[in-house]
Order: structure tokens, then sequence, then C-alpha cells
């Protein structure tokens, strides 16, 4: 493969591209198949979780957002990181979000083979898997345009089952249709427990699920450096998200409580599907088995992508042979090499989990969602320190910056520690705690032994 020594990556992603991207990033199979959970946790308080958690995600995304403007030759929110809480920490956080989207796509990817099961049955498990990761990788090869047209459809997929749902809703409450269990009604929502009928418990104990339905919600800042007119571009799609979250998180699940009281929905199985089917859609099931594996598919599109460019970041100046290698751009300006080794780890996992028990896989998916957390942080601390540094030198503020500072800041740092509280309280949550305090120690043993030994050999 040829190569470009030029390390400007392509700016060929597209307005429309970004804002799908930004779309897609806040849907996932969560929603089509774990909201019934949800539901089931904390009833109709999960809307207000919701609300919450999408106005710290607004937060989060300003923050990162003022950070990217400040420096559009940055390739990731990693740079920002390095710069203002230093190397080790750079360092620490990049890994770990390079091996976060690794876990992201090993988990979809296995998860599409399941899916594929539904219309063909006897077929292995990882074929359907293997087949869609080679597609998705060819595509990311080729041009970031090609990767940003493929996320545009996939959203729109999502986008469109989502809105079919809320007119559904909105139709058969106006007719006050008669469901298996009463009527579709505003109702609903209150009359069976109130607003919180798990109380304050089941509505605190919702907020590890609907946390991690927001994962990579910060994907978008990953194209600043490939944007089309980012100054324009990125701003607008994050100051859509909190019309993007009411929409299509808060109305959906609003829509799903009003056709079926809360305590009808089912915990097990994808509440579309049951909405779908008991208004007369024929193959309501196939339809969502449909969408859930375009989530799927998408999702590790992203994966591809974010891996790529943050293995292409943390490798920018290195300069060891594979260093070099993974910090290269080809020919279309893209980290090909980055992305296939990357590709290269998901498929290993994949294949894998064939041998290793579910247990182990779901134990090693929960440790890369709950460091989440701590990236989120990150972000958020550089954002502060940026802030700091730009008041002691003098420097104006740049255009797009973060409402309310520093408060906001202060208040997504105290939630995220809230959300920490929370996987306390359950025993599976807490050891995906542990272990992704582990991770970061070890991540941080590792910087350490590094910089030790390019002492020694100087």
């Amino acid at each position: 493969m040829s190569e470009n020594k030029n390390k400007n990556l392509s700016r060929g992603l597209k307005s429309r591209h970004v804002q799908l991207i930004a779309i897609g990033g806040t849907i996932g199979t969560g929603l089509f198949l774990g909201a019934g959970q949800s539901i089931h946790l904390a009833g109709p308080s999960i809307l207000l979780a919701y609300a919450i958690t999408g106005l710290v995600c607004f937060w989060l995304m300003r923050a990162l957002g003022e950070l990217l403007l400040s420096d559009l030759n940055s390739t990731s929110f990693v740079d920002f990181v390095a710069k203002y809480l230093g190397k080790r920490v750079g360092f620490v956080t990049g890994w770990t979000y390079w091996i976060c989207w690794i876990s992201i796509a090993m988990a979809e990817i296995t998860a599409a083979g399941l899916y594929m099961r539904f219309c063909f049955p006897h077929l292995p498990q990882w074929i359907p898997g293997f087949v869609i990761l080679l597609v998705l990788v060819t595509i990311n090869l080729i041009t970031v345009e090609l990767f940003g047209e493929t996320e545009f459809w996939f959203s729109i997929i999502k986008i469109a089952a989502i809105l079919m749902l809320i007119i559904t809703g909105i139709v058969l409450v106006a007719i006050h249709y008669k469901t298996d269990v009463g009527y579709a009604s505003l109702s609903n929502l209150v009359a069976y427990g109130g607003f919180f009928p798990r109380g304050a418990k089941g509505f605190i104990l919702s907020f590890q699920m609907v946390v991690f339905a927001f994962v990579g919600v910060e994907m978008v800042g990953m194209t600043a450096a490939e944007t089309q007119n980012p100054k324009q571009v990125i701003p607008e799609a994050i100051n859509d998200i909190p019309m993007r979250i009411g929409l299509f998180y808060v109305g959906a699940l609003f829509c799903l409580m009003v056709i079926f009281p809360w305590k009808y929905v089912s915990p097990t199985s994808s509440p579309f599907v049951q909405v779908f089917q008991n208004v007369g859609i024929k193959g309501a099931a196939a339809i969502i088995n449909f969408v859930v594996l375009t989530a799927a598919a998408s999702a590790c599109n992203s994966a591809l992508f974010t891996t790529g460019r943050m293995l292409f970041s943390l490798n920018y100046d290195n300069k060891s042979k594979l260093g070099k290698k993974l910090g290269t751009l080809s020919h279309t300006q893209v980290p090909a090499n980055a992305i296939l080794v990357s590709a290269l780890v998901i498929a290993f996992a994949v294949l894998l989990n064939a041998f290793v028990p579910g247990k182990v896989f779901t134990f090693i998916s929960s440790i890369a969602t709950t460091c989440f957390l701590f990236i989120w942080s990150t972000i958020i601390l550089a954002h502060l320190k940026y802030r700091k540094q730009l008041k002691s030198e003098g420097k104006p503020l740049a255009s797009f910056k973060m409402p309310w500072y520093p408060y906001s800041d202060y208040f997504v740092l105290i939630f995220l520690i809230f959300v920490g509280f929370v996987l306390v309280l359950k025993v599976d949550t807490l050891i995906a705690l542990i272990g992704s305090i582990l991770w970061l120690l070890i991540l941080n043993i590792i910087y350490f032994m590094r910089k030790k030994r390019k002492q020694t050999t100087k």
C-alpha cells in the first residue's frame, strides 16, 4: 500500500455526514432492545433520567467542542488531554479509549451474528460477523467520505424506526386505541404507581443503563480533523444534541409508555416489537431485527473509524518502526495501517469469543463501558485547565464557548462521580468498576516502565 508522508487527514466529511454521525452516536441497540429493561427498572421516571443525562452529555460535548475548535490541527481530543493534563493522562486516556471501542466492536459484531440467525437459524454465528467486519474495513480503507456516507444511511434507518414509533404513538393516543392491556392514553404514564413507581431506588439505579446508552456521543469529536468547514459544522452538530435526545430517546420512550403501561412492557424482549405487533404490523419482529442489525453494523463502523484514528493519533510522532507505520496515512489520507491493526484485534476477539465463556466476554465489555466515566472526566478536566490557562495568559475566549462555565463543568464531574457511586450498589457493576480501576492502574504502570526504559537507553 502506497503511503502519504503528509500527516494531514482528509477533510472529506460533509455537514450531513457529521450531523448523522452525531445522531447515530446517540442511538444504539440499547434503545431498540434494552429499553424494556430500563422501563421495567424505573417506570416513567426513566424519562427524567434520560433528560438529566442528556443535559450532561450536551455540556460534555460543548466542553469538547470548545477544545476542538481551539486547535483544528489536533487529530483527536486526546491531544488536548495530553496538552492540559499531561502526557501520562493522555497516554492512559488514549489507550483506554482505543480498547473501549475495540470492546464495543467485539460486542456488536458478535451480536450481529446472533441477529442474522433470526433469518438463517443454521448459519454459524461467526460467519455473518466476519463478513460484516470485512465489508466495513474495506469501506473505511477507501476514503473517509465513504465511511461518512455509510454511517449516514445507517443513521437514516435507525431514525426512520424511531419516527415510525412516535407517529404510531400519536395516532394510537388520538384514536384511544384498544391494546391487549387497556387503551393508549397519556394517563398510562401515571396510572400505575405514579411517575416514580419504583421509588428513589429504581430511579437512581436506572442511571447506570441510561449513561451507558449514551456511550459514543463523544465520537463526533473524532471527526473534527476530517470535516469540511469544522468551525460551522461541529457547533451545529453539538447544539442539536438536546433536540436529538429529546426526540429520539425521551420521545420514543414516552410513546412506548403511553401505548403500553410501563408495567406491561416486556423487560426481556424489544418493546418496539411489542408495540408494532399489537397494532397489526406483520413481520414486526423481522423489521426490528433488521434495525438492530443496522445499529450493530453502525456501531462497528464507528468503532473502526474511531480506533483507527486513535491508534494513528497515539503513534503520530512515534519513532519506532511499528509506530511509524501506525502513524502514517495511505494515499487516500486515511490511517489504513491503524485501521487494519484495529480490525485484526476485533476479528481475533470475535473468533476467540466462540471459545470463551459468555460471562467473561460480558465482563470485558462491562469494564470497557465503565471506563467511559474516566474518559468523559478527562475531557471536562482538560477543558477546565484550558480555560484557566486562557485566563492566565489574557487570551480571548472562542466564539463557541461552554455555557455557564465553570458550574456546568463541575455539574458534569459531580454527575459522573454519582454514576460511579451507583455502580457500587450492584455486584455485577461493582466488579466491572473494580476491573476498570485495575485497567487504569496497569496502563499507568506501563507508562512509567516505558518512560524509565527510554531514559536508560538515552
